[in-house]
């Protein structure tokens, strides 16, 4: 059996001699050799010499040295003795230059970033990377959940895991110690809650009935959204080149998104399965084209626009909408989501499928519609009139 490789940038056994003798026979020049396992495979002769074989030896070492920390460098920029802060901004770069290409949203970044700011750099920022072990992270994600929330907990988990995702791909350590963190189970606070139909006419009489909602155009936009299932965001950027009032239809394409130190921004949706095509309702059709009809309207402004015609901002708008339910106690649960459950409740009650409503709400995926948005309990007659003939055919005695 062959002598194991030597490690990735470690060296073998040094070895010093004499390689220069003065008049009287003295040895005054050293030379100190070993071999080095360079990052490309190969190991490689090194020598350095001294007027000493200490000098020699260290002249060596610190070569090693060097040499290692270089070829560190250049095969990933991070090493095991590296704090965890430093990975961690380089994630957060990585992370904006995502964002800047529309590989992800600003929104995410903006509350990963958050996260790693409030939560994750307090806790594990000047630790070494080479220091932050599984029972390390796990205890971390743990006093988070306890004392904080299983929401940041899982937060911090995605953001820790990321970062340390990360320092694998730049050597700096083996395997990823969050891959076997304990998995942080959410526990469902309450039930879905969609609006009834005799809520969505309450609703709206009080809306109607209220001259600030008016002027702020809430009937409308809440019109639209239970007739779309749009999220606030995506209602906010549709403009009028992306509705086709012929055909009934309207396109959702962007969502509308306040970043720190840019702004209001207009960008695309989040996922692929958030670009989409919605037939709408005649009651809604019918809105949208008196809304049109009404003014001067251009086709490459919004369906909603601010006081100036600009873009209104998602948060003052939900704002908007509380403060103009708060007035009436049986409508103040009411958010700007709860229209996008509305919907979701309203096709499945309708006999649609969870993949169909996933499509309208702009989901990738049915389960995430079916456990979030459906406000349902045991509404499937068609099971039981299926399992009534499993006992169909017995003696009725039997049937007891």
């Amino acid at each position: 059996m062959g002598r194991p490789p030597l490690p990735l940038g470690t060296w073998g056994n040094v070895r010093t001699y004499a390689i220069h003798w003065n008049d009287d026979g003295v040895a005054d020049r050293f030379r100190a050799a070993a071999d080095f396992r360079d990052f490309d495979g190969r190991t490689r002769r090194v020598e350095r010499s001294g007027k000493t074989e200490a000098a020699a030896r260290n002249a060596l070492l610190t070569a090693f040295t060097e040499r290692a920390k270089l070829g560190t460098q250049k095969a990933g920029a991070l090493s095991a003795s590296d704090r965890f802060k430093k990975a961690a901004a380089m994630w957060e770069a990585r992370f904006e230059a995502f964002v800047r290409s529309g590989r992800r949203s600003p929104g995410t970044l903006r509350t990963y970033c958050g996260a790693l700011v409030n939560h994750v750099m307090p806790a594990l920022g000047e630790l070494r990377l080479g220091e932050i072990s599984t029972p390390i992270a796990d205890t971390f994600i743990a006093k988070i959940r306890d004392e904080v929330g299983d929401s940041s907990a899982k937060l911090c988990r995605s953001v820790l895991s990321g970062v340390m995702g990360l320092a694998v791909r730049k050597g700096a350590v083996s395997a990823n110690p969050v891959r076997e963190v304990e998995p942080i189970e959410m526990q469902v606070t309450k039930t879905p809650r969609a609006l009834t139909a005799e809520e969505r006419s309450a609703l709206r009489a009080h809306l109607l009935a209220d001259k600030d909602a008016v002027r702020r155009e809430l009937p409308d936009l809440v019109s639209f959204m239970l007739a779309t299932g749009a999220r606030i965001g995506e209602t906010l950027a549709v403009l009028w080149s992306e509705v086709d009032l012929d055909n009934g239809t309207v396109e959702i394409t962007s969502t509308m998104i306040r970043v720190t130190g840019q702004g209001l921004l207009r960008k695309t949706t989040k996922s692929a399965a958030g670009q989409r095509v919605l037939v709408l309702p005649t009651w809604a059709v019918d809105m949208l084209r008196r809304r049109f009809m009404s003014g001067l309207t251009r086709f490459d402004q919004p369906v909603f626009p601010d006081s100036q015609g600009g873009f209104r901002d998602p948060s003052n708008t939900s704002n908007a909408l509380k403060k103009a339910v708060a007035t009436d106690e049986s409508l103040s649960w009411i958010t700007t989501h709860t229209f996008r459950k509305t919907t979701a409740t309203v096709l499945d009650d309708a006999g649609h499928s969870a993949r169909s409503v996933a499509d309208q709400l702009g989901h990738a995926r049915p389960s995430m519609t079916q456990d979030v948005y459906m406000a349902r309990r045991v509404k499937n007659s068609k099971a039981a009139e299926a399992l009534e003939s499993m006992l169909g055919d017995e003696p009725n005695e039997k049937r007891g």
